[in-house]
């Protein structure tokens, strides 16, 4: 039915979403827990920040804590 270019259904309700959305399923939407995508991830952030932590060594002379101690 429709009324004042809106669309009312059966039970009254007023819907302004005359076209609903396409209902889709993500086949990788499974990315919380302890998936191979997470451990990946953890893995290449983990070596990412090992990396980072020998540069400020070798191009700062101190460690962190040296770092840290020096402010």
């Amino acid at each position: 039915m429709r009324t004042n270019s809106a669309i009312v259904d059966d039970q009254g309700k007023m819907n302004n979403f005359a076209i609903e959305p396409r209902v889709y399923v993500d086949e990788q939407g499974d990315r919380t827990g302890f998936t191979p995508y997470a451990e990946l991830l953890n893995g290449r952030l983990a070596m990412i920040g090992f990396v980072s932590l020998i540069a400020l060594e070798v191009f700062t002379g101190h460690g962190v804590f040296g770092l840290f101690a020096n402010l």
